[in-house]
């Protein structure tokens, strides 16, 4: 009954964002790009995460994870010396409003 494939849309959502912010780095990184913008570079070298033992491998795991819960967005890509342009990041909601009262979906 309390398996996930199933959950009503309220639950899903729910469901997500506890998914998305159950790891402390997840937290670091919303601090880290506040109310502007942080490239993938940028907070991976303002958290320290290269001698936390990270990888950018991980980074993106773990900004993939908070865009799929709607947490954070492209904001924009920045050009590079390399033939990849880098993802530059914001805040897509600061606040998580949860509405415990059923309404039709």
């Amino acid at each position: 009954m309390c398996e996930g494939h199933n959950l009503p849309e309220r639950m899903r959502r729910i469901h997500n964002y506890i998914r998305a912010l159950h790891c402390p780095t997840r937290w670091d990184i919303i601090d880290c790009i506040g109310t502007g913008q942080k490239s993938s570079k940028e907070i991976f070298e303002e958290l320290g995460l290269g001698e936390a033992g990270m990888t950018f491998a991980g980074l993106y795991y773990h900004l993939s994870a908070l865009k799929g819960a709607g947490i954070i967005e492209v904001a924009s890509f920045r050009e590079t010396k390399g033939a990849i342009p880098e993802k530059v990041w914001r805040l897509k909601t600061t606040k998580i409003v949860i509405d415990l009262l059923k309404k039709d979906e």
